[in-house]
């Protein structure tokens, strides 16, 4: 039978609960209010009387956003740079992974030391900049994609998740005729489903709101992602006239254009969330704990 909690537990839970709650309303309030000024008119937005309720109902800048032809093709370059690097990332840190797992590899110790020096360490802004020149990989996908392909900790994550495997099913597989790349691909990564949907969540969102691997490498507008976009209009690189608008609409697009674009870039995001977030714990907990 279990007994009646105790007073310190009772304590422990309501300031829980406290604690929890305030940094939901601080995590959700700035989101909130980004919605509401976009969709609020020009005169409340200066005043600053939009906090989570919409003043002055308007769409005009969502309108005009929607119909901009630039806005479109960052988009798009966004969605192909996000699904190409995410699937690259994924292969090359599975693979990493599955063989940093293995406690009879010679050289294992320097491969993760390798790994690990790269997180406390790096070669720079310029010398990374004069490699992907000397390379010619500016202004293609490639310089956006493959400088950040591997994320140590992503790979340390994995690591452990496959450690914490049993031996027995991959010494079945053995026997039964798989080679290492059969038993990757038949038996390890079927079972892996967790930790896979946890990075690609992770990567997927990395190349998402990637923006200064772009603004370094990139000098064509055909091919900025939407973030470098929504840079340029935070920093008055680009204004209302780019978006089509002229007169009275022109003060109502320079008010809230930036949450619209803000929104826009971020639906993506919280539509694939709900998907993958019921793995999202698990995949982490088991990579970090096991092992």
């Amino acid at each position: 039978m279990v007994g009646r909690p105790t007073r310190g537990y009772r304590v422990f839970q309501v300031c829980n609960t406290i604690i929890l709650t305030l940094v939901v309303v601080a995590t959700l309030y700035p989101l909130v209010n980004i919605v509401a000024r976009s969709f609020s008119g020009e005169g409340y937005i200066n005043a600053g009387q939009v906090n989570l309720i919409p003043r002055g109902f308007n769409i005009k800048t969502y309108k005009a956003v929607l119909h901009d032809s630039t806005f479109w093709t960052d988009y798009g370059n966004t969605v192909l740079y996000t699904v190409v690097g995410t699937a690259i990332s994924l292969v090359l840190t599975t693979c990493y992974a599955y063989v940093l797992s293995k406690r009879n590899l010679r050289g294992r110790t320097f491969l993760v030391g390798v790994a690990v020096f790269t997180m406390f360490f790096s070669g720079g802004l310029i010398p990374n900049y004069l490699l992907i020149s000397g390379l010619g990989m500016r202004n293609t996908i490639w310089s956006l994609v493959l400088p950040n392909a591997i994320s140590v900790f992503n790979l340390l994550v994995m690591k452990s998740f496959f450690e914490g495997m049993p031996t027995e099913l991959e010494e079945a597989a053995a026997i039964d005729g798989l080679s290492t790349y059969g038993t990757l691909l038949r038996i390890v990564l079927p079972l892996s489903k967790a930790v896979i949907a946890t990075m690609t969540l992770f990567y997927a969102v990395s190349f998402w709101n990637s923006w200064f691997g772009a603004f370094l490498y990139l000098d064509r507008p055909n091919l900025f992602p939407v973030t470098l976009y929504l840079r340029n209009l935070i920093a008055g690189a680009s204004g209302t006239g780019s978006v089509g608008f002229t007169g009275s609409d022109a003060a109502q697009a320079a008010a809230n254009i930036q949450s619209v674009t803000i929104v826009l870039t971020t639906i993506p995001i919280l539509a694939v969330y709900p998907f993958v977030q019921r793995y999202f714990v698990s995949g982490v907990m088991i990579g970090a704990v096991k092992g």
